[in-house]
Parts: structure tokens; C-alpha cells; sequence
């Protein structure tokens, strides 16, 4: 029995419906949604071809080169990828961009090949729309609280612990700060904005009216922007504030910024070359800082870092402690103390990883 082509976008993102995108490889890069792989109708240059035969010449030409282009072995090899994709995913569902032509001509060469498998009505462009709309409401109507503390306080592990809460940094694949560039890269924008949508609509759905829990962010999550109706309300929004010693975010940094940074960088590249790539990316991540440093004090701190990595090439990793405390100290601390007294928000419970659990358990 076939199935009815969808409308129903939040059950479909409830359910992390897998979907396949039918856009030229260009534009699902841009943005496209979870749970969807790229299985285009036509390639970028295939689909540059046709658009100006369509100004050209209009949309019956362009339909009829649409097609001369994709047939014979090329139109079977996508219709059996498009065939896998429905055997492997009997659930899903395919899209384009509007929900027109080039889904309706891959829905049917799929039918034709004897699967009969729904699309989405809409396309892409009525789910990005939903998602909007989605966090746009689900902004202004829910309240916010926001994690803050001093750099390597392990807010991030504790927000994870705790009920209610969306992880910014993990829908940007960044751990935040100058250092948190993570192997793979970013999601683009588009792709970022989609996840934090469907990540509120979740929170919304199974939980309405609860207070979210969110970590206190800068506008950019590496190259990530937090969209500027979330960024006004997390302003405002009551502040937990996390205390930890100067001792214990040292080790907390060393953990997250050595020990799993090397340890990512070495699943991606292997051991030698991962090793070069994690060198790479610390001391480039200092040089972002340069200037705010200065001369002087860039150099002493770079000077430190090539120290510790000459060191820890050679098996031993605890020099990377003295730079990240110098770190801690003389640039993080007092840039943070000084963008809390900034804050717009009142600060509603301060304490440690364990009091801050206990207070929020009851609140």
C-alpha cells in the first residue's frame, strides 16, 4: 500500500524522518535538514545547463534537456540510488526545492522502476518556513534560563547532565571558545539554524511551558550565528552561574582541549598526521588572539605552547598545563568578568556543578 505524500512537518522532524534531497549538490551544501542525504535529480553543472536554457528558451526546452542529459546509464545509476535509499528507509521521503518538478519527475521514474514513494508537498521551502515560524514561537513564548561561568568550568558537560537543555556548541559541532574548532568543520548556517529549530520543537513537544536550559554563547559558535531573537532573549534571560576552582578548569581545559582534541584529530587523520593537525590548529588558534595579547605576551604564551607540544611529541603532555593556566588567568578571567557585568539578566543561583544539580532538581 502506498503512502500519501506529507504535510505534516512537525511529525515528520519529531520522528527524524530520514529524507532524501532532490536539489542540485550546490544547494543542499547551503542547508538542508537532519536525517537527509543528498541524492540530486541533476548535477550543479547539469542544473546550470537547464536554467539557462529555461531563460533561454523556456520550460519546455528545459525540460526536454533536463531529460537528454540525465538518460541512459546515468538516469539508471541515480534511479538505483534512489531505489537503495527507499528499501533502506521504507519510512522516508523524497523533496525538492518547492515540492515541484524535479521531485514530482524523480517520484516518478521511482514509480516507474515499480517503488512508489510519497515526497514532501512544499518542498524544502515550506519546511525551512515551519522551522522558522517554529523558532520563532517556541522563542517567544518559552522562558530561558542560561548556564554562564568562567572558560573551562565544564559548563557544557554539566548542561548535558541536566534536564531541559539544548547544546548549542554540539548543534554547531564547536566547543566555543578561540580553541574549539573540532575536525569535520561546521554546519553551514542554514544547516546549523534547521538543527536548533528541530532541537526547540523537541524540547517544546515534551515538555511545553519548561523552562530550557542553554549555555551562555557569544553571537558566533565559531562561525555559527545564533539568530538574533534567541541571542535578544538568552540577554535577558535569568543566569546560573557556575563556580569551579582555578585548579579544576585548568585540568577540565587540559581534558577537553589536549587530551580530546588530539584524540579527534587522530581518529580523522590518523596518529602522525592527526598529531600535525592538532599542533596546527592550537597554534593557530593562539595567533586569533594575538593582538588582544600583545606582542609581548603572544610570543611568551607562544613560546610556552611550542614547548609543550616539542614535549609532548615526545610522550610527555603536562607542559600544556603551564600555558593554558597563563591562558585562564590573564586573558579568559578577566574578559568574562568583564562581559557579566554586562549582562542584562540577574544571576537567580550560584554554586558548584553539584549545588547548581541539587537547586534546579527542586526549581
Amino acid at each position: 500500500m502506498s503512502r500519501p505524500d506529507a504535510t505534516d512537518f512537525k511529525e515528520i522532524f519529531l520522528r527524524d524522518t530520514p529524507m532524501f534531497d532532490t536539489r542540485a549538490p550546490l544547494e543542499y551544501k547551503k542547508g538542508s535538514f537532519p536525517f537527509t542525504a543528498s541524492l540530486p535529480l541533476m548535477t550543479d553543472a547539469e542544473r546550470a545547463k537547464v536554467g539557462t536554457c529555461y531563460k533561454q528558451q523556456g520550460q519546455d526546452k528545459a525540460i526536454e534537456l533536463g531529460h537528454q542529459l540525465v538518460s541512459g546509464k546515468v538516469k539508471d545509476a541515480r534511479v538505483q540510488q534512489w531505489l537503495d535509499f527507499a528499501r533502506q528507509h521504507p519510512d522516508g521521503y523524497l523533496f525538492c526545492w518547492r515540492g515541484g518538478l524535479r521531485s514530482q519527475i524523480v517520484q516518478q521514474w521511482m514509480k516507474d522502476a515499480g517503488v512508489d514513494y510519497p515526497r514532501i508537498k512544499g518542498g524544502y521551502k515550506a519546511m525551512r518556513r515551519f522551522l522558522i515560524d517554529t523558532m520563532d514561537r517556541v522563542v517567544r513564548d518559552t522562558s530561558l534560563r542560561i548556564l554562564a561561568g568562567r572558560t573551562g568550568c565544564a559548563k557544557t558537560d554539566l548542561l548535558n547532565e541536566l534536564p531541559y537543555s539544548i547544546d548549542l556548541e554540539g548543534l554547531a559541532h564547536h566547543r566555543g571558545s578561540t580553541f574549539g574548532k573540532r575536525p569535520g568543520g561546521q554546519p553551514s548556517q542554514i544547516d546549523f539554524e534547521n538543527k536548533l529549530a528541530v532541537a526547540f520543537l523537541r524540547a517544546d513537544h515534551a515538555h511545553p511551558g519548561r523552562t530550557i536550559l542553554l549555555e551562555d554563547e557569544s553571537l558566533l559558535i565559531g562561525r555559527c550565528a545564533i539568530p538574533h531573537d534567541l541571542r535578544e532573549k538568552m540577554g535577558i534571560s535569568p543566569i546560573i552561574l557556575v563556580d569551579s576552582t582555578l585548579e579544576d578548569r585548568v585540568e577540565h581545559s587540559f581534558r577537553n582541549y589536549i587530551l580530546h582534541k588530539l584524540e579527534e584529530w587522530q581518529q580523522a587523520e590518523g596518529d602522525e598526521a592527526g598529531f600535525t593537525a592538532f599542533a596546527d590548529d592550537l597554534t593557530k588558534s593562539l595567533q586569533k588572539i594575538h593582538r588582544r595579547l600583545g606582542g609581548v605576551r603572544y610570543q611568551q604564551l607562544n613560546d610556552l605552547l611550542q614547548q609543550a607540544l616539542a614535549k609532548h611529541q615526545r610522550g610527555d603532555n603536562s607542559l600544556h598545563r603551564e600555558w593554558i593556566r597563563a591562558l585562564l588567568e590573564e586573558y579568559y578571567d578577566p574578559m568574562y568578568d568583564f562581559q557579566l557585568t554586562q549582562k542584562k539578566g540577574p544571576v537567580e543561583f550560584r554554586g558548584n556543578a553539584t549545588e547548581i544539580k541539587d537547586y534546579l532538581s527542586n526549581h
